[in-house]
């Protein structure tokens, strides 16, 4: 008895509904996320083809089209590849989280430049209460937000990015 023989109806099913999954994945991407996956040029044209679908049921008809065509890719390695992205994506955006809590204690409470400094050794204290100072004044003119901006871009060269530090 074969492996194909075992499978049973409903676990090719899944695995189907698997692949199908996986490759409206695909159509979310960016044309440089598709281009480092080195796709087969017809699972490609079939995912770009998708992207200009808005009717449901034809947009339906071609994940299924998608789902049939990724039958004959290595399913593993793109998946992998995609949850890799998506690890990336949530560390990325756990940072930016992180940034944007630091602005707001600062401007909210004088002692967190204390904690700051603690935590992060060797930031330009000056320069940030400066633009902390600068944030307050523009808010109590109803001036735009570039202080705002600049204190974010300062936190970002304070705060260790955690991808850059994993790459190295």
């Amino acid at each position: 008895m074969d492996d194909q023989t075992t499978i049973s109806k409903t676990q090719r099913k899944r695995d189907s509904h698997a692949l199908q999954n996986l490759g409206e994945e695909l159509t979310q991407l960016t044309e440089q996320q598709l281009a480092e996956l080195d796709l087969p040029e017809r699972l490609l044209d079939a995912v770009l083809a998708a992207r200009s679908i808005s009717k449901f049921g034809a947009l339906r008809r071609q994940l299924q089209y998608i789902g049939r065509l990724m039958h004959d890719v290595d399913a593993k390695t793109i998946a992998a590849r995609l949850e890799i992205w998506k690890v990336q994506s949530r560390v990325a955006t756990h940072h930016l989280h992180l940034i944007e809590r630091w602005r707001t204690r600062l401007l909210e409470d004088e002692t967190a430049f204390d904690e700051l400094a603690a935590v992060f050794p060797g930031c330009d204290m000056q320069r940030l209460r400066q633009l902390v100072h600068d944030v307050r004044r523009e808010r109590d003119q109803g001036k735009p937000p570039r202080s705002y901006r600049s204190l974010f871009q300062e936190l970002r060269r304070v705060l260790p990015d955690p991808q850059r530090h994993s790459e190295a």
